[in-house]
């Protein structure tokens, strides 16, 4: 079985640096398992890692696609199965950086996802309830039949919502529903999670919604608006560019709209905590149990080289 270390866990809980740092004393590479990064021009609202913070370390999955490009579970696993088998060939062992769950969950346990059914009628009957009664109504019917996808999706993510509804109505079934799902796993895999207790997480969460702003998160969605990417578009719908752009296109009132993506992450991140727990594999390190960092790393590297008998 070809090595694979994986470090998990909630939005702004300290992955990427710890995946950098475990990548610097391996002498390793890293594979983004994150579904916003691989977009090009979307930085700040992704708390992408810029070339300084990447260390002089490999990483791959990141700016590989325009704004306007779809990207989804399936792209994700043919893409990092070739690069989990081109590093291992290479004699080294790829980390694979996680935030999207089901992006991970599904390459590590092989899910094999059936073509979703399509109707071109249905969706065009979808979208004209949508215009003459609005797209919380659409988020309302997704509700009643399907609450776990309609609790994920924005009411303004018309376009998921009426694919979601078109596949329910065609066939009964989630979109990209997994018919194997198992808890085996295809590699021989450290599995790390991150954890950090509630109240911190959350004020790590704000303080980072906060950074990003400074740092020129409205300028960010201006540029790539005025660069034709479309509102509407799958990447738009990220956590802080949706809500920014309501307040660039819609006025909404900027102090309401931060407030809102705070909550929004926030959301985000307890929710990817109750995915990650149905991950039986997973070795959890909490954040609050270590003095320092450096402690943390310590004994994080101590359990990848015993797992894979490194020195």
């Amino acid at each position: 079985m070809e090595r694979l270390i994986v470090v998990i866990g909630p939005t702004a809980v300290g992955k990427t640096k710890l995946s950098i740092d475990l990548a610097q004393r391996l002498g390793s590479e890293i594979i983004s398992g994150d579904s916003m990064l691989v977009y090009r021009g979307m930085d700040i609202g992704t708390a992408k890692p810029d070339m300084l913070e990447r260390s002089g370390v490999v990483h791959h999955m990141i700016d590989i696609l325009d704004p306007c490009q779809e990207f989804n579970v399936v792209d994700f696993q043919h893409h990092a199965r070739k690069l989990i088998t081109q590093i291992n060939n290479r004699g080294l062992i790829p980390i694979l950086a996680g935030g999207t769950g089901l992006y991970v969950r599904a390459l590590l346990e092989g899910y094999q996802f059936s073509p979703a059914p399509s109707d071109e009628t249905i969706r065009q009957k979808l979208t004209g309830m949508a215009e003459q009664y609005g797209n919380q109504f659409l988020h309302n019917m997704l509700a009643q039949v399907q609450p776990e996808t309609a609790a994920r999706l924005h009411p303004n993510d018309l376009r998921r919502i009426i694919r979601a509804l078109e596949v329910y109505y065609l066939s009964g079934e989630t979109v990209s529903q997994d018919k194997t799902a198992t808890n085996e796993l295809l590699y021989d895999a450290a599995v790390i999670g991150l954890n950090l207790n509630r109240a911190s997480l959350y004020a790590r969460i704000n303080q980072r919604v906060d950074i990003m702003l400074e740092q020129g998160l409205v300028d960010e969605v201006s540029k790539l608006l005025k660069q034709g990417v479309p509102p509407d578009c799958q990447a738009m719908h990220g956590i802080g560019y949706k809500e920014i752009v309501e307040y660039l296109n819609e006025g909404k009132d900027l102090f309401t709209v931060i407030e809102n993506v705070k909550q929004a992450t926030r959301n985000f991140a307890k929710r990817q905590l109750t995915f990650f727990r149905r991950m039986p594999y997973i070795t959890w390190f909490n954040i609050d149990d270590f003095d320092n960092y450096d402690k943390l790393l310590e004994a994080i590297y101590n359990h990848v080289a015993g797992k894979f008998c490194l020195r």
